[in-house]
């Protein structure tokens, strides 16, 4: 499979390492000088919405602010330029990807998109995951920049396979929930080497890019175009359902349709891990994330952070529902809290939950901060 990052001319290299380049200055410069004037203010805000009225008073808010929307456009540009350029190269590519690996690809073009998926360009992307062929791949050479290259070869997602996921020596099935162009589902295969893996997702271009690059890996997962709300899978098929940066893309109303589908698709004793955002405590810092979603055109973070997941779990019949902190850089899974860190960066944290078995009563979950 090509690599664009190996294609990619003198100019547009350029234009890709600037475009780093200030997101890391924003994160590692700007975002600590918000926070240093916030202090030197002297105001101590009780609620995010309090907070949030304060972080728009900051004189540096406003640069802040800037700088994030403007470099977030320009790495699409720079990504769907560098894509659409080689569209004909790609698209021969992915009608003549290598079989093989013993996966499968089963798109539904009459599957029906939720508006509340499609009424949106989601981080800002035009035409955002799914509306053209190509989209995938402006999409994959997108995200490598804005998780500022930490997740070049699936860093975050084998911290997550590694330090989130159970020992499952029998597990026959495994299935991802929004697994978009197939970097969260290709780790799984080697932590669950006997399972059958399954990657749900909405977006047909994000499959079929996914399916061909496992196959050009010689790793066997089925792709699936479906709902995570409705995957149509049996019940009581799956050892484990995961998802990764996914529940925060949806209103509350399908965040619970998805969990509850994840507890019809366990079997008892299977396992529910989702890799997600939540709410820190520190109101300034937890509104600086509210108005990352407003800027990039991710509405439904305010969905899933006044959500009561938990209480969801548990209403889908899960016990022991719980959320714990995850340090993508090293330690994935941190029971005890993300530590100290001066630079901006995505709360991450997973929600864990179990399917009961017949005999065994439903648990109260706690929420670890």
């Amino acid at each position: 499979m090509i690599d664009i990052e190996d294609q990619l001319t003198l100019d547009e290299r350029s234009r890709t390492d600037y475009i780093l380049g200030l997101r890391k200055q924003w994160s590692a410069t700007v975002y600590p000088a918000l926070v240093r004037e916030h202090a030197a203010a002297g105001r101590q805000a009780t609620t995010v919405d309090e907070a949030t009225e304060q972080l728009r008073e900051l004189s540096l808010y406003p640069w802040f602010s800037h700088l994030e929307r403007v470099q977030q456009k320009m790495l699409w540009r720079a990504a769907g330029d560098a894509v659409l350029s080689r569209r004909e190269t790609l698209t021969a590519q992915l009608e003549t990807a290598p079989g093989g690996a013993g996966g499968s690809l089963t798109l539904d073009p009459a599957l029906p998109l939720p508006s509340w998926y499609t009424d949106y360009d989601i981080h800002i992307q035009p035409g955002s995951f799914y509306s053209d062929a190509m989209s995938a791949y402006v999409y994959e050479f997108g995200a490598r920049i804005v998780m500022l290259r930490d997740n070049d070869g699936y860093k975050f997602h084998t911290l997550f396979t590694s330090t989130a996921l159970p020992e499952l020596p029998g597990a026959r099935r495994v299935v991802d929930i929004g697994c978009g162009f197939g970097k969260s589902t290709r780790p799984l295969a080697g932590r669950y080497p006997d399972a059958e893996i399954i990657g749900v997702d909405l977006a047909a271009p994000g499959l079929t890019l996914a399916h061909a690059e496992a196959e050009a890996e010689g790793i066997a997962i089925a792709y699936l175009q479906a709902d995570g709300r409705a995957t149509g899978l049996e019940s009581g098929s799956c050892d484990l359902v995961t998802g990764t940066m996914v529940l925060h893309e949806m209103p509350a109303d399908a965040v619970r349709e998805t969990l509850a589908e994840a507890a019809r698709l366990l079997r008892p004793g299977g396992a529910l891990r989702f890799l997600e955002f939540q709410a820190t405590g520190d109101p300034f810092r937890d509104a600086t994330i509210i108005e990352h979603a407003e800027r990039n055109n991710e509405p439904f973070f305010h969905d899933l952070f006044g959500s009561d997941t938990l209480a969801m779990c548990r209403e889908a019949g899960l016990t022991d529902p719980s959320w714990s902190p995850f340090d993508e850089r090293r330690d994935g899974v941190r029971p005890d809290g993300w530590g100290e860190r001066t630079e901006w960066h995505f709360p991450w944290a997973v929600l864990s939950a179990t399917k009961p078995d017949a005999e065994q009563p439903n648990a109260e979950g706690t929420e670890a901060r």
